[in-house]
């Protein structure tokens, strides 16, 4: 097997039927960072070698947080938010500041993201949207606010459940897609007008938000 149909194998493995996957230029194209060794896919994925233990995205080559998370709460919140769960902790391995960005690959990292930066997260993320929890029909029904995501098309093609959740759980990956670069609309028109949040759809009059949320 001639290594260009190899190759073109690996990327069809990494974006799957249908995909989108156009991260060149988006703010995780890290090629242009010293510490990628002008890699785009490395950072994350590599095609032998990779991570026997995580499974929540494919081909995993880099180092995964071990950090407790402070987590939302409210009384008002049906749902029950646990510690960041699948392809969200390998977000975080990224973003909560306790990985390097260029631990990959089996290398110790040396380079942090840094408090300052827009996308820093940290471990506290009792301000931020939850994540790692159920959403399925039951939450819709006890909720009362909520979309039964079996049955509501997300507007990408499917239902929520197909489209929006992984395992019937909100995760990080929910809202962003890091291999696309789509338009932010009403957040970031106040929130870093110029900074990119990789939405997976336009969240132009609170669209994406509105995809889940019945107000």
């Amino acid at each position: 097997m001639s290594r260009s149909v190899v190759a073109a194998l690996a990327l069809i493995a990494l974006t799957g039927p249908g995909a989108e996957a156009k991260i060149i230029n988006t703010p995780h194209d890290f090629s242009p960072a010293s510490w990628s060794n002008g890699e785009i896919c490395k950072p994350c994925h590599i095609p032998h070698d990779a991570s026997a233990t995580v499974t929540a995205a494919p081909l995993w080559n880099h180092e995964v947080t071990n950090a407790t998370f402070t987590v939302y709460s409210s009384p008002t919140m049906d749902a029950l938010p646990g510690q960041p769960s699948g392809v969200s902790k390998l977000c975080l391995s990224c973003h909560d500041g306790t990985i390097g960005l260029d631990a990959f690959g089996g290398q110790s990292g040396t380079v942090f993201m840094s408090p300052t930066n827009y996308a820093y997260r940290g471990t506290n993320l009792a301000d931020d949207h939850p994540i790692s929890f159920t959403y399925d029909t039951a939450l819709a029904n006890a909720d009362g606010e909520l979309f039964d995501p079996a049955t509501t098309p997300s507007g990408l093609g499917g239902t929520i459940a197909n489209d929006i959740l992984f395992n019937d759980r909100v995760e990080c990956s929910s809202c962003h897609d890091v291999h696309v670069s789509r338009g932010d609309g009403t957040c970031m028109a106040c929130h870093f007008p110029n900074r990119d949040a990789s939405l997976r759809k336009d969240n132009t009059g609170s669209a994406l938000c509105l995809t889940c949320h019945d107000k």
